[in-house]
Order: structure tokens, then C-alpha cells, then sequence
């Protein structure tokens, strides 16, 4: 079977340097056109391996490690010119199975390829499990399923803004202001039905009661909990640039802050 190895790396020269290298040992490669559609784009190559750079446009490479590491346990290997250990516990703890620092000798970056290949797929246990159906992303193996909800400008810099407080209340001006800051310029009626036009959104995905009303004070995200048995995991998207704005479970809201 050919290996398919999905590399995200914005750096032209350097993409292009891997793809010859990866190709001239047999590994079909792709990569990200958009650094905002990471995850739909690795999800439709179902590729067997990562190579993963940590400074991307948009989002880091930590927080797409994250992401696939959410849904699959397909290897992933960052490829990095920052070499502070720390870098190196951050991609350990978001899931990664290697980090290989620039400049690199390609016959190193072929033997750990080669040796992850063989420990994960030795058996050849597939680890791609990811099903699109009707606009859901199903891990079979893991019993997931991820679902797509298209937000507006606004409504996603507000529920970034409302995750990240986590739980803490935060007032109708603070929120006025801080979407000002941003250049989104609303006032008091607008934010009304901002807000009620995400949680008509959130609640497609079972979401509805995530944002409470604190009545004189502001608004909430909260956590909550359900039936420990069963994981049904939302993936919300922003609709222009579509790009993912955090992972809500059963059990609790996941912060990227």
C-alpha cells in the first residue's frame, strides 16, 4: 500500500525540498493549500503520517497537532527550526511522535519515518477511521463523530471570546469593546442578536444551554456534563476562512487560550 504523508509546512522552498525527498522513497505527498482548513483537508487525504511545522500561519503547529489528535492516532512528526526544549515537551504533550529540529539530514527524517511506519502499522492495522457522512466526521474506532457548524465573523470572535473567559462572566460592554477592538463595530441591538443567532447555531449541536445570561451582568460559557457513556464531539468552524474554533465534549469545553 502506498503511504500517503500529509506535510504542513508554509515555507515553499522547504515543502518542495520534503515532497522530492519523500517521493524519491516511494511516500505519496500532499499538504495544506489554506492554513485555515488544516483539519478538512488531513481528513480527506487519510494519510498515514504528519510532518508537521510549528510556526503556521493562522494557528501553530501545536494547536493542529491538537486538533488530529483529537480524531486519529496517525503518527505525527514535527519538523521545526525552534529548538528551546520546551518546543519539544509542547509537541510530546500535544501527541506528537517525534521532533526533529532544522537543519536535518534526510537520511535521519527517512529512518524515523520508516521506524514509526513500521511500529504503527506493523500489523496492518489501519489507523485511518475517519467516515464523512452527511456533513459528519465519524472516527470508528473511537466513536466519535465531529460536526460542522458555519459561524459569522462576529459570532465566532464572540464565542472565542466567551471560551476563553472560562467561565468567567463577561459584561455586554466588555464584549462591545473587545469585538471594537477587533474592528467589528456593533452596538447594543446588534450584539442581541448576535447572540441569538449563535445560540440558534450551537444548539444544531446540542450546544444550546452552553451560553448563559447573567441577567445585570453579562454573558457565560459554561461547562457542563451528560451521560458519561456517550462523546459526541462538535467541530465549529468559522465561516469566513473556515477555520476551527475550539472542540466542545460531552464533558466540558476545551480552551485553547
Amino acid at each position: 500500500m502506498e503511504m500517503n504523508i500529509f506535510v504542513v509546512e508554509d515555507d515553499d522552498a522547504v515543502f518542495t525540498a520534503l515532497k522530492t525527498g519523500l517521493e524519491s522513497w516511494s511516500f505519496k505527498v500532499t499538504g495544506p493549500d489554506r492554513f485555515d482548513e488544516v483539519m478538512r483537508l488531513f481528513t480527506e487525504q487519510q494519510s498515514q503520517l504528519v510532518i508537521m511545522d510549528v510556526v503556521l500561519p493562522k494557528f501553530d503547529g501545536f494547536y493542529w497537532c491538537r486538533e488530529i489528535r483529537a480524531v486519529s492516532e496517525v503518527p505525527i512528526i514535527f519538523l521545526s527550526s525552534r529548538d528551546h526544549p520546551m518546543d519539544m515537551v509542547m509537541a510530546m504533550n500535544m501527541g506528537a511522535d517525534d521532533y526533529i529540529q532544522k537543519p536535518f539530514h534526510t537520511e535521519v527524517l527517512h529512518s524515523k519515518i520508516q521506524a514509526i511506519l513500521r511500529r504503527t502499522y506493523a500489523y496492518g492495522k489501519d489507523k485511518s477511521n475517519i467516515i464523512e457522512w452527511n456533513g459528519a466526521l465519524i472516527d470508528i474506532q473511537r466513536g466519535v463523530i465531529r460536526k460542522e457548524v458555519d459561524l459569522t465573523k462576529n459570532e465566532f470572535f464572540m464565542l472565542t471570546v466567551l471560551v476563553e473567559s472560562n467561565n468567567i462572566i463577561i459584561s455586554r460592554h466588555g464584549l462591545m469593546r473587545k469585538l471594537w477592538e477587533d474592528e467589528q463595530f456593533v452596538n447594543d441591538n446588534t450584539l442581541t442578536a448576535n447572540i441569538t443567532r449563535l445560540r440558534q447555531k450551537l444548539e444544531e449541536i446540542a450546544l444550546s444551554e452552553a451560553i448563559v445570561t447573567k441577567k445585570g451582568l453579562g454573558y457565560m460559557a459554561i461547562s457542563f456534563r451528560r451521560t458519561p457513556h456517550v462523546y459526541p464531539i462538535h467541530h465549529i468552524k468559522k465561516k469566513l476562512g473556515s477555520f476551527v474554533c475550539f472542540l466542545a465534549r460531552c464533558d466540558q469545553f476545551v480552551d485553547y487560550a
